[in-house]
């Protein structure tokens, strides 16, 4: 596989950032990654780790929200799910306190795997910290790039993954987790979720969680 899973977005970025070699090999190493995830995807016609279509996706909302990125927000965004197969649910409780352990350690693990590429390519620790803090969503609703990296998340979900997760979830639940995601949004974030295409079935409950 190519060391960047290149697109256009990402490109028309390379004029802004500190060093485009660097920032392409930051990329690259997080892509080879995250292409190793057993669980495939299909982007652009090719079989990837879905963790690698995920980054994509999550990239490509950054910058539609965003057109013009920091190059930090840029590279958390990449590694804000890194290898995240290597910490599967399944190894903690079924229990909320259990669910919130996962969650939080998820978070530091990305944080560090890709602390770890950013150091490795040359970037200095300023930069690796604000990379870190957004992976670790610090600063949420008062860190703009944070906001955004939250709102790309939400929107990532409800047009990738809703659809197949909702087949999993009782409604009632699954309006709850609407909500949650809702509470966490911005109003540029709002307004590109309500002009998602999404299916009637999906439609009707994000309209229920809204109605509550």
């Amino acid at each position: 596989m190519e060391r960047t899973f290149d697109h256009q977005l990402l490109r028309e970025q390379l004029g802004r950032v500190s060093d485009e070699t660097r920032f392409l090999t930051a990329i690259g190493e997080i892509d080879l990654q995250n292409d190793n995830d057993r669980n495939r995807a299909t982007l652009g016609g090719r079989n990837v780790g879905f963790e690698l279509y995920f980054s994509v996706q999550l990239t490509r909302w950054v910058l539609t929200l965003d057109p013009e990125a920091s190059e930090t927000l840029m590279l958390a965004a990449r590694g804000q799910h890194i290898c995240r197969w290597m910490i599967p649910r399944e190894d903690y409780p079924r229990d909320r306190a259990g669910y919130l352990k996962w969650r939080s350690d998820l978070k530091k693990f990305h944080a560090r795997k890709t602390a770890s590429i950013l150091e490795e390519v040359g970037y200095d620790q300023k930069t690796i910290q604000a990379v870190s803090d957004l992976n670790l969503k610090k600063n949420l609703k008062s860190d703009p790039d944070c906001q955004t990296m939250e709102d790309a998340l939400c929107l990532v979900f409800l047009e990738k993954q809703f659809a197949a997760f909702k087949t999993k979830t009782d409604e009632e639940k699954m309006i709850g987790i609407l909500k949650k995601s809702w509470a966490k949004m911005s109003d540029k974030g709002r307004e590109a979720a309500l002009a998602l295409e999404l299916g009637e079935a999906e439609r009707r409950l994000v309209e229920k969680a809204l109605a509550d």
